[in-house]
């Protein structure tokens, strides 16, 4: 089954839009062969701003009709107590607002934009999406991520080089309480590193001491820049550590 003859199929739907590559795309196509469409990005204590942006600014770009809803995530016991599960929890919870929103917009059918190259076995959060009825047309289509890059470039769209960029809680060492205070740490701490040209990387922490994962070949960047990260990172954390098992 092509994208377009899924649209066939399936010619008015809810999208879980991003602002990733994946659900970019997935959007760009919905736009052109469904009859209707209608984005829903909802905005947790997990995304950082520019994730929002990203979003706002495609939907802008394609005309497509964006809906955002707000829901903190913090007020559960079982995703702020951050088990191995956790992926599952907030999955159900953000899903299940967006199909409480799209029920009420009148879709019956509510996609996401997980893809063919991603492990099942591994995203727990897969298991929410299963249970709540979601479709994943890119997965269905057999779409895998190079691919989705390369036809998003083609098609002109801002997004297709994108890095991947997993939400704020996964910065946070698997059984640590996520807090505010520690969500908005790795925001900050991202967004500094954004700022002096590094991609591709994260800012892990555990009790309170950063991990950097960055990728090998901005490693002479690092050693460049790093008074300034230090100066910046110790801000919020109380140690700064570099990942030698490269991304």
């Amino acid at each position: 089954m092509t994208l377009e003859d899924f649209f066939i199929k399936y010619p008015a739907v809810a999208l879980a839009f991003s602002g990733g590559v994946d659900s970019a795309y997935l959007l760009y196509m919905a736009k052109k062969y469904a009859k209707k469409t209608t984005a829903y990005y909802v905005k947790t204590e997990f995304q950082p701003e520019f994730e929002l942006e990203d979003a706002k600014r495609l939907a802008r770009e394609l005309n497509v009709d964006m809906r955002i809803i707000n829901l903190s995530v913090l007020d559960a016991a079982e995703i702020v107590e951050n088990p191995p599960q956790r992926c599952y929890y907030c999955k159900k919870r953000i899903f299940g607002a967006i199909i409480e929103e799209a029920v009420q917009d009148g879709y019956t059918v509510l996609l996401d934009g997980t893809n063919a190259s991603d492990d099942e076995e591994d995203r727990p959060g897969m298991r929410a999406l299963k249970e709540l009825d979601v479709l994943s047309s890119l997965r269905i289509c057999g779409l895998k991520k190079d691919e989705i890059r390369k036809l998003s470039e083609e098609a002109g769209l801002f997004t297709w080089n994108k890095p991947a960029y997993a939400c704020l809680a996964t910065r946070i060492q698997s059984g640590e309480e996520i807090t505010k205070e520690k969500l908005k740490a790795a925001e900050e701490a991202e967004k500094f590193l954004f700022s002096l040209g590094f991609s591709d990387f994260r800012v892990r922490s555990a009790d309170g001491n950063a991990r950097l994962q960055l990728n090998e070949r901005q490693l002479p960047l690092l050693i460049e820049k790093r008074a300034d990260i230090l100066a910046v990172l110790k801000k919020y954390y109380k140690t700064v550590s570099l990942d030698l098992e490269v991304r």
